[in-house]
This record gives structure tokens, sequence and C-alpha cells, in this order.
């Protein structure tokens, strides 16, 4: 492998790690392997911290591709705890309200699911990477500030409901680059009467790259790579 010339890996990233710490850890394995001071490494689309799964990080000359890379659709297995919010739409914050769910059954779930297939307009979080006025929104939802952020348009290809246990579901979504299954479980939420909040989330697929073909971050060793498997080109 060739990672100053250009090589495009792809990652399970850890629970609990920045999208950032995957990249750093990359460029740090390179460094060493190469013996080099500086190597470009950058990744084609976010995850959050408390998400795993599927991320591609391009090195050297590839990291020209980020763009085009980060148009991908991208495949999520997403759980949503009913009847609860939070400021975050996650498990960043603490809930902050309560709803009933009592009337929710899996008939309910599976009609509110249509509502959310083809284009769509969606409010990003505050809890987000999103500008306002040039500063991220997420330092100024932490901050409490009130943030205001524009809807975007985006697509969802599938949303498919592989599991109901009352207060729980769990979902598989494909969609658009820009899509915040968490704003999903909020909007969710709404569409059913109730509130929803994201519990756990899964990357499981960007384009054709999938999780059977990532690498795994804790077994990353550049000197090792010598087959194609966990490239795309």
């Amino acid at each position: 492998m060739d990672f100053q010339e250009g090589e495009i890996l792809y990652f399970d990233k850890p629970l609990n790690w920045t999208s950032f710490d995957l990249v750093n850890k990359v460029r740090y394995g390179i460094s060493r392997y190469l013996k080099v001071k500086k190597i470009k490494v950058g990744h084609a689309g976010t995850l959050d911290p408390l998400a795993t799964g599927v991320m591609i990080v391009c090195t050297g000359k590839a990291t020209k591709r980020i763009d085009e890379l980060q148009y991908l659709t991208k495949e999520y297995v997403a759980t949503l705890k009913l009847g609860a919010t939070t400021p975050s739409f996650d498990l960043e914050t603490e809930i902050d309200a309560t709803y009933p769910v009592e009337h929710i059954d899996r008939e309910a779930v599976e009609s509110v699911l249509q509502q959310f297939k083809g284009e769509i307009m969606q409010i990003p979080p505050a809890y987000s990477a999103c500008k306002v006025e040039g500063e991220r929104a997420y330092l100024r939802a932490r901050k409490g500030e009130d943030v205001e952020i524009k809807p975007k348009p985006l697509v969802i290809d599938e949303i498919e409901l592989l599991d109901f246990t009352g207060d729980e579901i769990k979902l598989r979504i494909v969609c658009s680059k820009g899509t915040y299954i968490r704003a999903l479980a909020r909007d969710i939420g709404q569409a059913l009467n109730s509130g929803a909040h994201l519990i756990k989330l899964e990357r499981t697929r960007v384009g054709e790259a999938t999780l059977d073909k990532c690498l795994k971050v804790a077994d990353f060793q550049p000197e090792k790579l010598f087959e194609k498997d966990c490239c795309l080109g």
C-alpha cells in the first residue's frame, strides 16, 4: 500500500471515539510506519461519539476524494427510546421531558414511518456541527444559548421497522448525505404524538463499504495492510 500516494480505508469506529480520534490514530500509525512527521489523513463523513460503524478514511492524495465520497449513500441501524426526549436527541444529555406511549402500537409505527420516505426537510439538532453565524451550533447549545437552524433537504431511500418492544423501536435506514438520525428520532417521536430519542446507532454501510469489510482500530497495523479488501481504491 502507498499511503502517501493515496489509499482509501474503512474502519469500524468504536463507541465513544470522535471522528477526529480515529483519524488521529490512523495518522499516528502511518506516520510511525513511514517514519515521516506529516501525512495527510481525513475522513469522509462524521460519526457522533455515541455512534459506531463504517467510517471511510483517506490518506495522502486520496484526501482529494473526500468531498466525492461524502455523497455516497449511507445505511444505519438505529434504536429509539419512545416516551422521552433529550436536548441533544440522544444520550449525550439528560431526559428533559416524558410522554405517554400506551397509544403506540406496531401498526402506528409502521404508518408513521411512511411519512419519512423520499425527499423530506429536516431541522438539524442544536447539538450538531452546523454553523450558526460562523459558530458551531453545539458550542452555543452547550452554553445554554438558543440555537435556530434552518431546515435542510435530504432523502430517505428506505426506512424499515426491525423490532418494536412497546417503548423502543429498532430501524434500518438508508439515506443521503446530511441526514441526522438523532433529528429523525425527534421527528418520529413527534409524529407518534409522543417523544423519542436515539439510544443506539450503528452505520452499517457507506456506498459499497460494509461492516464486514471494515478494519478494527485495535488491530490496525499499516505494515500488514497488503490486501485491498479494506480499500475502495
